[in-house]
């Protein structure tokens, strides 16, 4: 099974699971569990409100650390892996994994709102992340350290490559010729 305490110790296992550094991963652990606090006290596992009984883990829980969960859901994005396949890595069952799939999701998107790292939605809202972030010094947060998860390139030039313009007549027609 895939735990975190057995790979943290190989720092490359980390970023080829998840993109992220030892570092930039356990910056995320604190706020990343807090997120999920609050989608537990409001819904069950299955997605429905909860109303009886507050969330408690169990004690055979298949991610039964922060740093597992936050491994799951990270290592899901970047591989893009088959539930079942990624159940398999994580000792649990395909419905299971779907289950966790749909609670972590939701956690690590709030995470990342709370932090000022989710991703831009619209082309607008990039435009002004982007000119916050190099208007600030050094790409400082408001925290006073660098966005583990945010960096910025240069601004690039007009692509040199040329760009093919067809027209759905010479399209079908270049189609047509090429499959005889």
């Amino acid at each position: 099974m895939l735990r975190y305490q057995d790979e943290k110790t190989k720092a490359y296992r980390i970023l080829d699971l998840t993109s992220l550094t030892v570092d930039e991963f356990e910056q995320l652990i604190a706020p990343f569990e807090a997120a999920f606090v609050r989608y537990m006290q409001d819904w069950t596992m299955e997605g429905k409100r909860r109303t009886g009984r507050r969330y408690s883990q169990y004690t055979n829980c298949p991610l039964p650390t922060p740093e597992d969960r936050l491994l799951f859901i990270l290592s899901y994005l970047k591989v893009a892996a088959l539930q079942v396949a990624h159940a398999a890595l994580f000792g649990m069952t395909q419905s299971n994994a779907n289950k966790w799939i749909h609670v972590l999701l939701p956690t690590l998107h709030q995470t990342l709102l709370d932090l000022g790292d989710a991703p831009a939605r619209h082309l607008q809202t990039l435009r002004q992340h982007l000119a916050e972030l190099q208007t600030s010094e050094g790409h400082q947060t408001s925290e006073g350290h660098a966005s583990a998860l945010f960096f910025t390139t240069g601004v690039n030039g007009r692509s040199g490559a040329p760009k093919i313009a067809m027209s759905k007549k010479q399209l079908i027609a270049a189609r047509k010729s090429v499959t005889r």
